[in-house]
């Protein structure tokens, strides 16, 4: 049985508290900073993605993006695995679970989803993520939001629709949902689980935990991409999709992961998962930025009320909460 929603804090805490001492330095103790990184890593993962969708099949993006990401992270994870493999070993089902969950079947049905789907709509529905991990927390750990949580969630989920219609909140009852939006709330949900079910991950190494749950995620998806090799046409290896694979494999991949986990370690997953708002945002200034977009009143309102909404959610609970 789960321990309590107090116990468990504290338990995380204590579990924290230990394998902090193995993430060490300034950077890996800033929970708030590594998952600013996490959202806009996973922004350029989106534009990336939607890009390589008519290029590069989804299982062949999503095995190789992890088999690259898994080649980079190993040398540096190598001496961490060694000394943790017994504790991995105890709790092999648990970590091939988040292996699979996490890395082969959220990140291949987000790639599938995006060949069938709008940007906008991707956009609107990855907004949902925190409410998801917030029903996750609460069925299989018993954690409840507090009231600041649910005001974050609430304030940055307005931000991010006001961004995505331009101001005009109406333009929601034009959206029409499709196949690619079945698929990514599905994919949305079972990352969700993953979310949550990380704080159960043994306590080792950030580089052991990342090493593992790369490669296993990557074996995870070899018969399906035998059989997409055996029943779609085979990627070509030109500039565009070679320069595609090296960014996931390297930024929202092998970084962002290691962002993403250690910043759940260190505030939780209810906490950390107000900044899945921030993917739109640093999306929307991509396009600013790369896209010649010009900035307008609408960017400034939604930014402030996103930035408003994952300041208030993600600070610390109350003694009495949850």
């Amino acid at each position: 049985m789960y321990r309590s929603p107090k116990n468990f804090s504290l338990m995380s805490a204590s579990d924290q508290t230990s394998s902090g001492a193995a993430s060490s330095g300034w950077l890996a103790n800033q929970p708030y900073l590594l998952l600013s990184f996490t959202a806009l890593f996973w922004a350029g993962n989106a534009i990336v993605g939607r890009h390589a969708a008519g290029h590069i099949p989804p299982v062949t993006l999503s095995f190789l993006r992890w088999g690259l990401a898994f080649l980079i992270i190993l040398p540096m994870a190598w001496k961490h695995l060694k000394r943790d493999w017994k504790a991995i070993r105890a709790r092999l089902g648990t970590m091939v679970f988040l292996s699979l969950t996490g890395i082969a079947v959220f990140n291949t049905m987000q790639y599938w989803a995006l060949e069938h789907t709008q940007a906008l709509n991707t956009l609107l529905l990855q907004s949902a993520a925190p409410l998801l991990v917030a029903i996750w927390s609460l069925i299989l750990l018993g954690v409840r939001l507090t009231a600041a949580q649910a005001l974050g969630v609430a304030l940055s989920m307005t931000g991010v629709l006001v961004i995505l219609t331009h101001g005009d909140l109406t333009a929601l009852a034009a959206i029409e949902f499709n196949k690619g939006d079945i698929i990514f709330t599905v994919a949305l949900a079972i990352f969700g689980v993953y979310s949550v079910m990380s704080l159960k991950r043994p306590n080792i190494h950030d580089l052991s935990f990342g090493a593992f749950t790369f490669g296993c995620g990557a074996l995870c998806l070899i018969p399906l991409w035998i059989y997409e090799l055996l029943s779609r046409p085979v990627m070509e290896f030109d500039t565009a999709n070679l320069l595609s694979l090296f960014y996931v494999a390297v930024f929202p991949s092998t970084l962002a992961y290691l962002c993403f986990n250690r910043g759940v370690q260190l505030i939780g997953a209810n906490r950390a998962a107000p900044f899945f708002h921030l993917v739109p945002v640093f999306g929307s200034v991509m396009a600013i930025a790369f896209l010649g977009e010009q900035p307008q009143l609408f960017h400034v309102i939604g930014f402030a009320l996103v930035l408003t909404g994952v300041f208030v959610a993600s600070r610390s609970q109350s003694a009495g909460s949850g």
